[in-house]
């Protein structure tokens, strides 16, 4: 095995390590927001009560039929408990909680006005680009 093919599937189990482990918290915070039970959810799931564990301490990934079964008992999709929520997302990516906040807002304005405000960052975010620009 050489050095590329040794990074590559080193890349990939950092992948499924980190999608395991998103997976294990989403499935917990879920299930605890429903108020069931381990041995609840396995029972509505059909799974043994210890997978529900497994699954939950990232040391098993349910099947895709299961996990199917897993967001229908818990009412989310089986893309919340992958990848989490777009707010959980955006939060990791911008740090400023004020800029965090006031994107929130905009998200709930009419669409026209959400087009004036992305017409004005773009313009903004323009501007500060040429100056950078010209500036070096």
């Amino acid at each position: 095995m050489n050095n590329h093919t040794l990074f590559a599937t080193f890349e990939v189990s950092i992948m499924l390590l980190t999608m395991k482990q998103e997976l294990s918290d989403m499935l917990l915070l879920a299930r605890k927001s429903k108020r069931i039970s381990q041995q609840d959810l396995a029972k509505l799931v059909k799974v043994h009560f210890t997978n529900v564990g497994k699954y939950e301490r990232g040391e098993a990934t349910p099947a895709s039929d299961i996990l199917n079964r897993i967001s229908k008992a818990l009412e989310v999709s089986p893309d919340y408990l992958l990848n989490g929520t777009l707010q959980d997302k955006s939060a990791e990516a911008i740090s400023d909680e004020e800029l965090l906040s006031q994107f929130r807002k905009i998200e709930k304005l009419p669409a026209e006005k959400k087009k004036l405000v992305k017409e004005f960052l773009d313009a903004f975010i323009f501007k500060a680009d040429l100056q950078k620009k010209l500036a070096s």
